[in-house]
């Protein structure tokens, strides 16, 4: 009894001793592969790729901005900052300098989106983003309002933003039910209210228990302002827009 409790203690002891091991090895592994991230402020890009290749860390230019301090081309801020342990093939994130402001900012309002992002990008500057807006009384696809503003000084990103606005939708209305009332009077208030007179045309006449004599030639009725309407398109109910078109059956 005594031989099975030294081995389950021995066997026990054994265990604890490969998990430490293997954490400690984990712990070594993992440590072994980070680097310290070095101060690359200053460099172009590609000098500062050269500098940390070495360490297996890689380089991004994420942004460009306009800086009278930094000179053209060199780094300005970096992402993560030096001195952080990172591992290796870790991606540094760096903004560029354009330099000092040299473009001046165009006037873009009141042009279409396309005339204005022509002019921005002719002198060199991009668009960042475009948001668009419905202006009652302002006509769609032009210009009202840019970010930086025309002509602004100690700009930061070389980026414009525009405020465009489109065509509002015409307004929606709900179908009313026109049956039993006169073609004349219907007419006219649709008009009023902006629709369209479409297609008018005779209901089917119920079947007549005695057929007409051969000799006999019937004139088919005409629909006239007197005209009581059966059935409309759209439905009553319908959601339409103004200036849509309404045909009627009449008897």
């Amino acid at each position: 009894m005594k031989s099975f409790f030294r081995f389950a203690i021995l066997a026990l002891t054994l265990v604890v001793v490969a998990l430490v091991s293997a954490l400690t090895a984990m712990r070594f592994a993992i440590h072994g592969q980070e680097v310290q991230v070095p101060a690359i402020v200053g460099l172009t890009p590609v000098d500062a790729a050269r500098s940390v290749a070495g360490l297996g860390l890689q380089i991004e230019v994420e942004r460009q901005y306009y800086s009278p301090q930094v000179p053209e081309g060199r780094i300005m801020t970096q992402l993560p900052l030096p001195g952080t342990k990172v591992r290796r093939g870790w991606q540094l994130r760096v903004a560029q300098s354009l330099g000092p402001q040299r473009v001046a900012i165009p006037d873009v309002t009141k042009q279409s989106e396309r005339a204005a992002e022509w002019n921005i990008r002719r002198r060199g500057l991009d668009l960042a983003s475009t948001a668009e807006m419905q202006l009652p009384g302002t006509p769609g696809d032009q210009v009202l309002a840019q970010s930086p503003p025309a002509n602004a000084e100690q700009v930061a990103a070389p980026k414009t933003s525009l405020l465009v606005t489109v065509a509002s939708d015409p307004p929606a209305y709900v179908m009313p039910s026109f049956a039993g009332q006169p073609l004349g009077s219907v007419s006219r208030t649709l008009q009023d209210a902006g629709f369209k007179l479409g297609n008018v045309s005779m209901a089917p006449a119920a079947a007549s228990a005695t057929p007409p004599s051969p000799s006999i030639s019937i004139i088919p009725p005409q629909p006239s302002p007197a005209s009581i309407i059966v059935t409309q398109t759209p439905a009553a109910g319908q959601k339409v827009l103004a200036g849509a078109t309404v045909n009627f059956e009449v008897r």
